[in-house]
């Protein structure tokens, strides 16, 4: 099939990354992909490229600009299949198709698929509807949430969630813990928290900073390593010299090496206000980490609570402390979860079984 997904741009993120490795995994089964920008290419376009997957980019300023519909459209002649993620990208590829005869228009609503209703993004959106086959959520929850608005029609959800690819991922182990306890200048036995996403308020690292704060002062021998970066950097920073944790935590920036990251990890913590179908937590399971993760949104399709972590109320510092006191204090237990975590992630949650899921998705609007 000759794909085209559509997206804004491909900096780093977890829409981006759900993007490129579904293209990958197209097109190492021989369909022809292609990736069109809105905006600009973005951080990760010359990985989708070196995975056979060309990327354009249409240079879309703002506003609407008749020049990038054109650009658009011309990438778009010839498709089997136009798949656009998230709603700006969709109004724009549903606009630049029009009388071409496309067969299959399918839009992925990735996070939860809120919908501003009286945005007008949102109501671009809505109205294009009656020439649009399915709207994909990344996941069971999200689809609930958008069927029970009203605002989209329930025919057209199906939930699809998101893949990554788990060969990547090896299970944690004392040699990378070792290495990287060494680099941060802390002592064997020092256990460690990590947590991997951008520096933005839903993933409320604010909350989670003053919770760790509340378990050094009991006495937890622990550290809190942050990967990701953001607005909030420079605030985050102030508060753990405000809490005096600068030999505790540590905010290490964009990591292009997460899957080395989390192997060195004792425990995985996501303690996001709102969350779709987290990618940060599918790594975690399949890097056998144990996970302290809150319930909202698709978390809890991925975890399950004594299962192979712990689910904790959002915005609740004692009950998100306790959690992690209570699997850093029990490794027996901590380690069954982590496994048990690993387990599902290499049988439900690879990139493989994502693109399958597609392909059926495909294949019911194409009939």
């Amino acid at each position: 099939m000759k794909i085209i997904h559509v997206v804004e741009n491909l900096e780093r993120g977890g829409l981006e990354r759900a993007v490129i490795d579904l293209a990958t995994a197209q097109v190492a089964r021989g369909d022809h992909v292609r990736i069109v920008c809105l905006f600009e290419r973005g951080q990760l376009a010359d990985e989708a490229e070196a995975h056979g997957a060309p990327v354009h980019a249409c240079g879309k300023r703002g506003g609407l600009e008749l020049g990038v519909l054109w650009r658009l459209r011309r990438h778009l002649r010839g498709a089997h299949v136009l798949h656009t993620h998230n709603a700006t990208a969709h109004y724009h590829a549903m606009a630049a198709a029009a009388g071409l005869g496309l067969r299959c228009r399918v839009n992925t609503r990735h996070g939860m698929g809120a919908l501003d209703t009286a945005s007008r993004r949102e109501r671009l959106f809505r109205r294009t509807m009656p020439y649009t086959d399915a709207v994909a959520t990344v996941c069971e929850a999200a689809r609930i949430d958008l069927e029970r608005s009203g605002a989209l029609p329930g025919s057209k959800l199906v939930a699809v969630p998101n893949g990554i690819r788990v060969e990547r991922f090896a299970a944690r182990s004392y040699e990378a813990r070792a290495a990287l306890l060494d680099t941060l200048g802390l002592s064997n036995g020092t256990r460690l928290i990590g947590t991997v996403g951008r520096l933005n308020p839903v993933k409320d690292h604010v909350g989670l900073i003053h919770a760790f704060a509340d378990m050094r002062a009991d006495g937890v021998d622990a550290a809190l390593v942050i990967a990701g970066d953001g607005a909030l950097r420079g605030e985050l920073a102030a508060l753990i010299a405000e809490r005096r944790l600068e030999d505790r935590v540590f905010l290490l920036g964009d990591r292009s090496d997460v899957d080395v990251l989390l192997r060195g990890l004792d425990v995985f913590v996501l303690p996001s206000m709102t969350e779709g179908y987290s990618i940060a937590l599918l790594e975690a399971c399949a890097s056998a980490l144990p996970i302290v993760a809150t319930m909202v949104g698709g978390n809890g399709e991925i975890v399950r609570d004594g299962v192979n972590g712990l689910l904790v109320p959002p915005g609740d510092r004692p009950a998100l402390a306790r959690a992690l006191v209570r699997l850093l204090g029990d490794v027996s237990f901590a380690t069954r979860l982590g496994a048990a975590g690993r387990t599902w992630a290499l049988a439900d949650a690879s990139v493989a079984t994502m693109a399958q899921r597609y392909d059926a998705l495909y294949a019911s609007v194409r009939r």
